[in-house]
């Protein structure tokens, strides 16, 4: 079995195949896997009523090597987190959405005046191009959502959200080129090595991030990222509210820069959509 398989997805997937006295096993690290992941064979058949032999085969049963490597596997599960095995009491599944939200955005508009904004602002107001780098499921969806922030107020700027491509981008920049790289934790590697390489080639880089994280070392101009995550791992991370924010206080110290041209461009912008889609002069403009 792979070092990658999660032990006890494959554990609940070979249940139903497992002799009686083997699924003891089985039900015993659903119980408490702690104890089993640091308990011996002998202590392990006391606890679940079974014989050492039996531990051990239950070991091989769900493709471990022996119970070392059974004891191993149940470890690094441990080591992801002990809200992804436990249920966590949550009195308000909904309000909670909002409350974390609002929490997330407390906290990181306090670490956000202590940034160099104004300076993350100049050095995107000055590149020739920007280009901005993101993987994964929130800061994929991020580089695309600062590209349409800064393309309507007339910045040369693409989005690269996949693994490969800013790292082939990065090879091609100039110093007068920008990256903005989007990373919650700043220990993506693919989005490190890109920005690295983006370095090397004379190109400044802009990095949302956390603060002291890989990325964020490489980074010309930081601006920080702090996470708050909880034990209920229900609904999607609230990080990402964080980083649109930090995203919308760019896009809007870009547009004051230059408020005739933006004025001019967002009136283009709002002629275009109501010929297309009519309907009264307060909806947005394209979102």
């Amino acid at each position: 079995m792979s070092q990658q398989i999660d032990i006890l997805s494959h554990i609940t997937a070979c249940l139903p195949s497992l002799r009686e006295a083997e699924k003891k096993v089985a039900n015993l690290i659903f119980d408490d896997i702690d104890f089993v992941a640091e308990a011996s064979i002998g202590e392990i058949a006391r606890r679940a009523a079974v014989s050492d032999a039996t531990v051990t085969r239950f070991a091989r049963a769900v493709d471990c090597r022996n119970v070392r490597d059974l004891k191993t596997r149940l470890t690094r599960a441990l080591a992801a987190g002990r809200r992804f095995i436990q249920e966590a009491s949550e009195d308000d599944g909904l309000g909670v959405i909002y409350d974390t939200a609002a929490q997330t955005l407390a906290l990181n508009r306090t670490l956000m005046e202590q940034a160099d904004v104004e300076g993350a602002v100049a050095m995107l107001d000055d590149a020739r191009q920007i280009l901005v780098f993101g993987a994964g499921g929130g800061s994929t969806v991020m580089a695309q959502e600062m590209q349409f922030r800064l393309v309507r107020l007339g910045y040369a700027i693409s989005a690269y959200p996949q693994a490969l491509l800013p790292r082939m981008v990065a090879s091609t920049l100039e110093p007068d080129d920008v990256v903005v790289a989007l990373s919650v934790t700043g220990y993506t590697p693919e989005i490190n090595d890109a920005a690295e390489l983006a370095r090397e080639y004379g190109a400044r880089v802009l990095a949302i991030t956390a603060t002291g994280s890989p990325l964020a070392k490489v980074a010309d101009i930081t601006l920080p990222l702090a996470a708050r995550e909880t034990d209920y791992i229900y609904f999607p991370s609230s990080s990402r509210y964080a980083m649109m924010a930090a995203i919308d206080m760019l896009a809007l110290g870009l547009a004051l820069r230059h408020r005739s041209r933006t004025r001019d461009k967002l009136r283009r912008l709002k002629i275009t959509l109501d010929a297309h889609r009519g309907g009264d002069n307060r909806q947005p403009l394209g979102d």
